[in-house]
């Protein structure tokens, strides 16, 4: 009896860990790239939330010290880890936004933007759902479940367990993601904007020149291509960038946005 005792003792503390520790993996889970998307199934997301916490709950030491599972204390366990949670979620989810509002930007200056909109589950154009899938399966290639672990295993000593993160902090922090995730999104399209911008000047130069030379005719082949040709070549460097505006963010994800 003494032991059967000690073992429900230890099986409870234990399932207490993994149920403190899912509360802060479930929410990132279902908001990080490439796991959190609309095509992948809520029951895929749950799977991936366990094996998330099997791999992290022995990493980290016990989270309540106390190991007693009382009703004050789950209450607020849950709304502080899912609250952290969503904070690393919603962060990693700027860059995935960052892409698509690349992707966009990069499509209307290259009047590309009407093209297979609806191909995946968000409404993207072309240029956005070519770079948004790239570059998620470039993150997976390059490791992206073991960082966010790694992360993960940090973010108590960031985010403590049971504490509710400081209002002002996070304020200035979402504030400064968000600038960065538009700062981000604009320098992977400004490559597009800027040929844009020249082709339109030179447009209409021509067509102050000749006068009854039909430009559109002319115009709309040739920026069409000429986009394409672009994302052809400058999309492994646009990727390059992403991943590792990515790969600084997992590393410190509470440093100053430059």
């Amino acid at each position: 009896m003494e032991n059967a005792a000690a073992l429900l003792g230890w099986t409870e503390a234990l399932l207490w860990q993994g149920f403190l520790v899912f509360l802060r993996v479930g929410p990132m889970v279902s908001l990080m790239p490439g796991f959190g998307e609309q095509s992948v199934s809520v029951r895929v997301k749950l799977g991936l939330a366990f094996a998330f916490t099997l791999v992290l709950a022995p990493i980290i030491g016990p989270i309540d010290p106390s190991g007693t599972i009382a009703m004050p204390s789950v209450i607020r366990y849950v709304v502080t880890e899912t609250l952290n949670g969503l904070l690393l979620g919603i962060g990693l989810r700027l860059f995935v936004l960052a892409l698509q509002t690349a992707g966009s930007m990069a499509a209307q200056a290259t009047s590309l933007a009407q093209i297979f909109g609806g191909a995946g589950a968000e409404p993207l154009p072309a240029i956005g759902h070519v770079l948004m899938v790239a570059g998620l399966a470039l993150a997976m290639m390059l490791g992206l479940h073991v960082r966010v672990v790694q992360l993960l295993a940090l973010s108590y000593d960031m985010l403590p367990a049971g504490a509710f993160p400081v209002p002002s902090v996070v304020s200035q922090w979402g504030i400064g993601q968000v600038s960065r995730a538009f700062s981000l999104a604009f320098t992977l399209a400004a490559p597009f904007i800027i040929i844009s911008v020249l082709y339109n000047l030179t447009l209409g130069v021509i067509n102050r020149a000749m006068p009854q030379l039909m430009v559109a005719f002319v115009g709309a082949p040739v920026i069409t291509g000429g986009a394409l040709a672009l994302l052809l070549i400058i999309s492994p460097v646009i990727l390059q960038v992403w991943v590792e505006a990515m790969h600084l963010f997992l590393a410190n994800p509470f440093k100053a946005a430059p």
